[in-house]
């Protein structure tokens, strides 16, 4: 029993930035995996960038170099910091808590993120 709430999407222009946040609550135990997925119009969901309890990350190769995922354990928080965006980041911004240990998985609400001049 697990929630994702997340937040900080919005409209940015080109060039700009955003930090998307996922506070997990409820029951948080075991061997998991936290990750950020995007789904845009007309597109599959693809991920974004993924981390580990230890911290090690993982990241699309179409955002490495300008997101940044990082994690707060004592908060049960990660973020996405988003940098440069283009317009092609544009989709639905989603986060993920995957446990390994029993293939369970948890979904936030969504969060839209627009990029527009």
């Amino acid at each position: 029993q697990v929630q994702l709430v997340e937040s900080g999407g919005g409209l940015v222009q080109p060039g700009g930035s955003l930090r998307l946040s996922c506070a997990a609550s409820g029951r948080i135990f075991g061997i998991y995996v936290m990750g950020w997925y995007r789904q845009a119009p007309g597109k599959q969901r693809e991920l974004v960038a993924s981390i580990t309890r230890g911290g090690t990350t993982n990241y699309a190769d179409s955002v490495k170099g300008r997101f940044t995922m990082s994690r707060d354990n004592a908060k049960n928080t990660v973020y996405l910091q988003m940098n440069s965006l283009k317009p092609e980041d544009t989709a639905i911004y989603d986060c993920n808590l995957y446990y390994t240990d029993s293939n369970n998985d948890y979904w936030g609400q969504g969060t839209q993120v627009t990029v527009s001049s």
